[in-house]
């Protein structure tokens, strides 16, 4: 599943625009309320792979921007809390969300009293402006790209390692951060929540070093760290609760055992045994559904939305996809139910009817398509080709993607649209895709935002002025001047609400034209140990569990 990565491109800029805030469809569920936990014990956290990096202007993806709340603190974060809680933007550092000027152009930020990092040092306005500059260095700078996106800088800038430091970002005292960005952008405060606006120590970092030792501005630091095996987390004794209205920090330290098999994990966390009582870890695997079946786990399961959406693209410029009433079709004759079967299962995903998941603030529930193989009949006659085509789709060669394009073969048959499998190898899965030429009809993918809006969303699948030869993610190559021209109607937006508004009706508006087939919603589902409280799946990053609140029901054991 892929975030929003097509905004590393400076030419998406304009298709930013203003975004939520707050609010949200609550979509993360807990068999039972969560337990209180108590302070102090180790936590155990079981994963299949390590962190792509602990350098946040590095790393960029749901699970390590979740990790990162552990050890670092921005101007602003996710809130914490289930649902419509874990999407709304609050202050960290900063006193408040900002201040804006010049037409949203300008944001003054104040620091909080008391923070400091992990050495004791003060955290200062200096430290803000470097940790967000080195988003800007051409090897470290990897990660989310809103830094560069949104902030005036000149074209050469190549972070402070290099080029110094920016005009842009006035530090006018040590309690103060005045961004100037290059246009409008009234939801910069949310921007602000992406990992590269940490701030460290002016001059540190430099040559991969946080990918080892990091600085902490949080509640934790690094105590060690085996890259692939092992990393442990210790706290930062100079971190003040106070400070604090997001992380609860109860454990002492927190234990990642990284390169597990996925179906070894599953069992340990079933058996529940000695310190795995402690444990938390990624989502089952789908073999593991059943069992978790047993009321025995139904206490210590839980399930909820990753917050992205897995779709069908469909490629316009293809000679039969290029006609509206033929992807039309498509869309009504594909049977998702059987698409949710063949990815595991209503335990594992929901369909899909909307662009948008459930978890996008302002998103509305619509269904354009329902399965109705008559109307898709009509629909290809009227294009000329009653007698159906074939076409090719490209997947990648893992069961739940091979499950969902084996149901929709079968769906498109009565249609005599024969569809040919093509696998392409995982690691170059989104490469291949991305790239127009090697494209194929229709390709099984997902879209995941970087915070709750459609800002994050539809422009990058959809703005046809962004359409590259590769690292292209508007895979339907969809190039139409009425959604263009909405899509900066919608930028234009000072008004909140009314952005998330017209995202919904632009969701609708996208679907018409039928540039791609909403498959389903896919949900996390994971156990906890016996011994962990307060556990909940976070909407804001990919439904994984929230860190900054679990803890230990009995922190002696």
């Amino acid at each position: 599943m892929r975030r929003s990565a097509a905004l590393a491109s400076i030419a998406v800029f304009t298709t930013l625009a203003v975004t939520a805030c707050g609010g949200g469809k609550p979509a993360s569920t807990a068999a039972s309320p969560a337990t209180a936990s108590a302070s102090g014990g180790t936590v155990q956290v079981l994963l299949t792979a390590d962190y792509s990096h602990l350098d946040p202007v590095r790393g960029w993806d749901g699970g390590v921007n979740n990790f990162y709340r552990l050890i670092y603190r921005g101007l602003t974060t996710f809130g914490a809390g289930k649902g419509a809680e874990g999407t709304k933007i609050v202050p960290d550092l900063a006193t408040t969300t900002g201040t804006p000027s010049d037409d949203n152009k300008t944001w003054t930020f104040t620091l909080k009293d008391d923070i400091f990092f992990e050495d004791g040092k003060p955290i200062t306005s200096e430290d803000v402006k470097f940790g967000v500059q080195r988003a800007w260095d051409p090897e470290a700078g990897i990660g989310s790209p809103y830094a560069k996106l949104l902030i005036e800088a000149p074209k050469d800038y190549k972070g402070p390692y290099l080029s110094g430091d920016l005009d842009t970002i006035e530090t006018p005292d040590a309690k103060t951060v005045v961004f100037h960005l290059k246009k409008p952008f009234a939801d910069f405060p949310s921007a602000l929540t992406q990992p590269n606006f940490v701030p460290f120590p002016k001059g540190t970092g430099a040559a991969a070093a946080f990918d080892s030792k990091p600085i902490a501005s949080g509640p934790y630091k690094v105590e060690s760290y085996q890259r692939g095996s092992k990393l442990k987390l210790v706290r930062n004794p100079h971190w003040k609760a106070a400070t604090d209205t997001v992380r609860a920090a109860r454990p002492d330290a927190f234990e990642f055992t990284f390169g597990l098999d996925g179906a070894t994990i599953d069992e340990r966390m079933l058996a529940g045994q000695g310190t795995d009582a402690n444990a938390i870890a990624s989502a089952i695997q789908p073999a593991t559904v059943a069992r978790i079946q047993d009321p025995r786990y139904k206490e210590r399961t839980l399930s909820g939305y990753m917050g992205c959406t897995t779709y069908m693209s469909l490629n316009t410029t293809k000679k039969n996809l290029g006609d509206v009433r033929v992807r039309q079709a498509v869309n009504h004759a594909i049977n998702k139910d059987n698409v949710v079967s063949g990815d595991g299962g209503t335990a594992l995903a929901t369909r899909a009817t909307a662009i948008q998941p459930p978890t996008i603030v302002g998103r509305v529930d619509y269904d354009l398509y329902p399965t109705d193989l008559d109307k898709a009949r009509r629909l290809l006659a009227e294009a000329g080709l009653a007698n159906g085509f074939d076409l090719t789709l490209d997947v990648r060669p893992v069961p739940r993607q091979q499950g969902m394009a084996v149901a929709i073969q079968e769906s498109l048959k009565p249609l005599n649209i024969n569809v040919k499998i093509n696998n392409i190898d995982t690691s170059t899965f989104y490469e291949v895709i991305g790239t127009p030429s090697r494209q194929h009809d229709a390709a099984i993918t997902g879209w995941c935002p970087d915070w709750a809006s459609g800002a994050t969303f539809l422009p990058p699948l959809f703005d046809g002025r962004n359409i590259f030869d590769k690292g292209n993610t508007n895979l339907a190559q969809i190039d139409d001047p009425e959604i263009n021209k909405r899509i900066d109607e919608i930028a234009a937006m000072a008004d909140v609400d009314a952005a998330n508004a017209a995202y919904a009706e632009l969701d609708k508006q996208i679907m018409a034209k039928a540039p791609l087939v909403p498959l389903l919603y896919e949900k996390n589902v994971t156990v906890t140990g016996a011994n962990i409280a307060g556990a909940y799946l976070h909407d804001s990053y990919s439904g994984g569990i929230d860190l900054v609140s679990v803890g230990l029901k009995d922190a002696s054991k």
